[in-house]
């Protein structure tokens, strides 16, 4: 079966780092889906304006070491990193079919230019889309379910400080996202380094902070030339 995609995903978070983990956990990030050209006619989204949440399913195209064919486990972040579990028992990014699956909320629709504003995605900028479904909650929500390692390990978010005066070179709902992606502590589980500068680009600007116990704190923030 070949399947090709039907729209592109923009965002302002470009590379990997800083990704948002899964879907919904940073609200105030936001991008847009831009139907391409065969699909960019208001038939094609009819009737989403009516919707609070989409389906998305997407490509993993920023993952350099391949699909993840004949990898059967995985190591989950929330489980420290260490910890092996069978990949169909995961959400990782590493599958044997590198395909993501995410609920984002709608912000607005906008049938004749063929794009849907949205918020809380986990995808990067140019990430090919391969198909858009409405969410409906009474097929879609299964309240009071079991989650497996989920349930037994709670992410702690990082508590984070602003360095005075910097706040002001973002927007109020820019600094919100960036504030967010921060506290959801972007480190691979193997770093641990108090003196060290993260970098974490968001859009045109270049985010710096560090990360001392449970608090991070941005010390620079820079417009990228």
């Amino acid at each position: 079966m070949e399947i090709k995609p039907v729209a592109v995903y923009h965002s302002p978070l470009k590379e990997k780092f800083g990704l948002p983990r899964q879907s919904g956990i940073v609200p105030a990030l936001r991008g847009r889906v831009t139907l391409l050209p065969e699909y960019k006619s208001g038939d094609a989204l009819r009737g989403l304006e009516d919707f609070d949440y989409i389906w998305l399913v997407w490509g993993f195209h920023l993952n350099r070491e391949g699909s993840g064919e004949g990898r059967l486990t995985v190591r989950p972040p929330r489980l420290g990193g260490n910890q092996r579990i069978g990949v169909f028992a995961s959400r990782s990014p590493y599958r044997p079919n590198p395909l993501g699956l995410s609920s984002v909320r709608i912000v607005s629709v906008h049938p004749e230019k063929g794009i849907i504003e949205v918020e809380g995605a986990d995808l990067a900028d140019g990430t090919p889309v391969y198909d858009i479904k409405p969410y409906v909650e009474y097929a879609d929500s299964h309240r009071g379910v079991r989650s497996g390692f989920v349930d037994k390990h709670s992410w702690e978010q990082l508590e984070l400080r602003v360095k005075d005066g910097l706040g002001d070179r973002l927007g109020e709902n820019e600094l919100k996202a960036v504030c967010e992606l921060i506290s959801q502590d972007p480190r691979p589980r193997y770093q641990n380094d108090p003196e060290r500068i993260y970098h974490l680009k968001y859009g045109s600007f270049d985010v710096d902070f560090n990360i001392f116990g449970k608090t991070a704190e941005i010390i620079d923030i820079r417009k990228i030339r």
